[in-house]
């Protein structure tokens, strides 16, 4: 169960991204008063949390409905991650983690941006959303290891909050290289997770022994 819980917090925590979240978030409200930065991190979090745990709760059932195999779910899956690892590695940032520029730049003319691109794709995206069903899938039948990783989901959740809250002051604290090196280090962790989800989807396949 422990292993469960460190297992979804390191690979949620890369596939929600925090630290690249908080430095986008920064960028998108240099023009806000403090008090409208607080109202859309509080309000795009929310959002992101029903989003993400509908997903986590309901996921399945949509797998299903699509006629996906969890085999499949766990090696498409186990890919998205690995390709979202490697950008953190490398401090490449595509739209699986956080905002394209496209979206970036829409962003800019809106009035309201906690729904989007804060709360999606910034907070909820398709790697986030992909890992979360994930996970869920592996504690199938689980009821304590599925508990574990919704935990695990509200926690990163509240952490990101806390850093959009605390923006100015956390990238003062840290710096972009201390951000650059938090990175990289959950990207190597979320490779080799990924890297297993593959193996575990192929060998539950059947492919390796037909």
């Amino acid at each position: 169960m422990i292993e469960t819980f460190v297992v979804a917090l390191a690979t949620l925590f890369a596939t929600v991204g925090p630290l690249d979240v908080v430095g986008v978030y920064a960028g998108l409200t240099t023009r806000l008063t403090p008090k409208q930065r607080r109202r859309v991190a509080l309000r795009g979090t929310g959002i992101a949390t029903l989003i993400l745990f509908t997903f986590a709760l309901l996921g399945e059932m949509l797998l299903a409905a699509l006629g996906i195999s969890l085999a499949a779910l766990r090696t498409g899956g186990g890919i998205l991650l690995l390709l979202i690892g490697i950008d953190m590695v490398f401090a490449r940032h595509s739209g699986s983690t956080s905002t394209t520029a496209e979206e970036e730049r829409e962003a800019l003319s809106r009035t309201d941006i906690s729904v989007f691109p804060v709360a999606t794709p910034l907070i909820a995206g398709p790697g986030a959303l992909g890992a979360v069903i994930l996970l869920m899938a592996d504690a199938e039948g689980e009821f304590l290891h599925q508990s574990m990783v919704l935990v695990a989901l509200f926690i990163v959740l509240m952490i990101t909050l806390v850093l959009l809250l605390l923006t100015g002051k956390f990238h003062r604290l840290l710096g972009r290289t201390g951000m650059q090196v938090v990175e990289r280090v959950f990207g190597m962790l979320l490779a080799s997770l990924a890297v297993q989800f593959i193996f575990d989807g192929i060998a539950q396949s059947g492919l390796l022994s037909a």
